[in-house]
């Protein structure tokens, strides 16, 4: 069987958090969950890099626009590198193969008629790159996200949206399963498709950072048609290799934030319609991580004061496991979720150091301590060894069940119970007495094989959520770290298997201490952001910088300011005037080096004294990083007076 995952494409913003990392790992979870159930994955992830977003913000940096997201992607890849994503392909949309599939389905369409040429006149959001009726805006402002949007109108190619309406009406009504959760079925319908579809623009004039259109060159590709397809693209569609595609589509699933639904569950099955291919099987838009009880933005993430969004911090501090887990646990699937820095530390607390770690640091001690490290055999089953053992065979049925419904909390929840009765198990037979008893020393081992075989089952159905501590503990017990769910029936560990000691996978954290340092984290990063964009140039037209007067002088006298260690007073010559000038350059000239020296001094500066003595302009310098100065001088001789332009 094969099974065909996708996250959205993230467009490449830098100053990741906590909120973009929920899909994916979700995405994960579930590509390494059919693995190893021995299907064929494929999982797609990656970027949207097009737009008029990304060419103004180049343009503010003065770099192309490739330029500009090319470490933004780096930096996300690297993201995804810190919390063990697997996905099977990132794609970019400035990738050449997608690049050729775009134009392709765009001509696809072209020739079919199912794009057309008008004008479109509409209100854009660019932060959203959307466009919007006077009808859909809120409060005269963008409905997804809450900014302004401007009036635009240009030549515009057209997809014919409106034409599919009926037969998306259809297809929900049909399938039931193809969007879910079922409350985005009313919000599709009632908000966009019965007040009627208009049809969707598709190209831009204005923006050239974008795909070109083959059949017009003066259009380029609008980013949903562009961003949808990289589905397909990534997958060789329409190209001379279509393997993949063959093999994998259609999808079995796009997981997607529910801002986007629409995107995903109204425009894009249209655009498959109109090329006549399948469908996804389903289409699921999961709620937003909050913070303070927004969504988690950039905008919100400065305004946050004590909360450590950053999961390169996280990562750093608590580990990928405790990170991933907290998302998969936390949030009820569908649903909103928040995070809060205690909220998390409470869960790793709770679940990892206490329930789950301390089961595998106490059951491979007592082992160690009572048998010398070697597994036991297991005794005649009791009551209580029964219903342990019934809880441990059960469990992977329910955790199928959770996954099959793309629910994350209750396959761990399923787990963790299992992990909770161990524990209790431990505390119904009390191993410490029974060591005291030579008599009870086979009950004993029965009790320790029935907790390492808990611990084994537990560590393999953990394996799809936590991607390090799983491995630790099977290589404790001696087993087979690519262990599958096949080994999950009770009873497969072998009486005499070396086992190791581990020690605490997740120590516990004093939450009141940590909370408090991490505070001081956050505070200390947004001082020093705010003294760095304090210290930013700040950026001026050609008028500001023309109202500097810069011009050519030679230093005919020089001498030290008394009192001072910094200063210099030079007598310059600047043309047919002669100037005081002041300069804290005394370090790194002597006076009688500067003297015939050309340098460049402004000179339309309001005069000052220091310590004393007139200064009638500026002597420019160069400085590096390590705070050496050099004189800035003409490069060819130029006569004093001369003026910089």
């Amino acid at each position: 069987m094969k099974y065909y995952i996708t996250t959205p494409i993230y467009y490449p913003s830098g100053n990741w958090h906590i909120g973009h990392c929920y899909t994916t790992v979700i995405c994960d979870a579930l590509a390494r969950f059919h693995r190893m159930q021995g299907e064929d994955v494929y999982f797609l992830t990656g970027t949207d890099e097009h737009g008029q977003k990304v060419e103004k913000e180049a343009a503010k940096k003065n770099v192309t626009p490739k330029g500009f997201v090319d470490p933004l992607v780096a930096e996300l890849k690297d993201v995804w590198r810190l919390l063990d994503i697997s996905y099977d392909r990132f794609i970019r949309t400035t990738d050449e193969d997608h690049v050729k599939c775009v134009q392709r389905i765009y001509q696809k369409l072209y020739d079919s008629g199912d794009i057309y040429k008008s004008e479109y006149a509409g209100y854009y959001c660019t932060p959203c790159e959307s466009m919007w009726t006077v009808a859909q805006l809120k409060d005269g402002k963008c409905p997804d996200c809450g900014r302004e949007v401007t009036l635009q109108k240009e030549e515009s190619y057209f997809f014919r949206l409106s034409k599919y309406a009926p037969r998306i009406l259809k297809l929900y009504g049909d399938n039931p399963e193809f969007l879910q959760p079922k409350s985005r079925v009313n919000e599709m319908v009632n908000n966009f498709i019965k007040p009627g579809l208009q049809d969707l623009c598709v190209s831009r004039t204005t923006v050239k950072w974008g795909v070109q259109l083959p059949f017009d060159k003066k259009h380029y590709a609008y980013v949903w048609i562009d961003a949808l397809s990289n589905y397909i693209s990534a997958l060789g569609y329409l190209s001379e290799d279509d393997t993949l595609f063959r093999k994998y589509w259609a999808a079995d699933l796009h997981l997607v934030g529910k801002e986007i639904v629409r995107f995903h569950a109204i425009i894009w099955p249209a655009i498959l319609m109109a090329l006549g291919l399948p469908l996804p099987r389903q289409v699921y838009g999961h709620g937003w991580l909050l913070i303070g009880g927004d969504k988690l933005s950039k905008s919100k993430q400065d305004a946050v004061k004590k909360d450590l969004t950053d999961p390169y911090e996280l990562v750093k501090r608590y580990g990928a496991d405790a990170v991933r887990y907290f998302l998969l646990r936390e949030i009820p699937f569908g649903s909103d979720g928040e995070y809060t820095n205690e909220r998390f530390l409470m869960r790793v607390n709770a679940d990892l150091a206490n329930d789950f770690g301390n089961l595998v640091s106490r059951t491979t001690a007592m082992i160690s301590q009572y048998f010398g490290g070697v597994l036991p055999e297991q005794d005649a089953d009791e009551g209580v060894d029964k219903e342990l053992i019934s809880l441990a065979d059960g469990t992977f049925a329910k955790v199928k069940d959770a996954m099959a419904r793309l629910n994350a909390p209750d396959a761990l929840g399923a787990v963790f119970a299992l992990v909770a009765r161990a524990n209790k198990y431990i505390d119904e037979t009390a191993p410490w007495s029974l060591a005291k008893d030579e008599s009870k020393r086979r009950r004993l081992g029965g009790v320790l094989y029935r907790l390492a075989e808990c611990v084994r089952m537990t560590a393999v159905l953990l394996k799809p959520f936590l991607t390090r501590a799983p491995e630790i503990v099977l290589k404790g017990l001696s087993c087979d770290e690519s262990a599958g769910f096949d080994t999950l029936t009770f009873g497969r560990l072998k009486a005499g298997t070396g086992i190791e000691k581990i020690a605490p996978l997740f120590p516990r954290i004093d939450v009141k201490k940590e909370l408090a340092e991490v505070e001081k984290l956050v505070n200390a990063k947004k001082e020093a952001k705010k003294e760095e964009e304090t210290n930013m140039p700040t950026e001026i037209t050609i008028d500001d910088f023309a109202k500097v007067e810069i011009k050519v002088g030679e230093v005919i006298a020089c001498e030290r300011v008394e009192k001072s260690d910094k200063l210099l007073h030079e007598t310059v010559k600047i043309g047919d005037e002669v100037r005081s000038v002041v300069s804290g350059i005394a370090k790194y000239y002597t006076p009688e080096e500067m003297v015939g020296k050309k340098v460049l001094v402004v000179t339309n500066l309001k005069p000052v004294k220091l310590r004393g003595v007139l200064s009638e302009g500026m002597i420019l310098c160069a400085e590096d990083k390590d705070g050496n100065l050099a004189l800035v001088s003409p490069e060819k001789p130029i006569a004093s007076g001369g003026s910089v332009r």
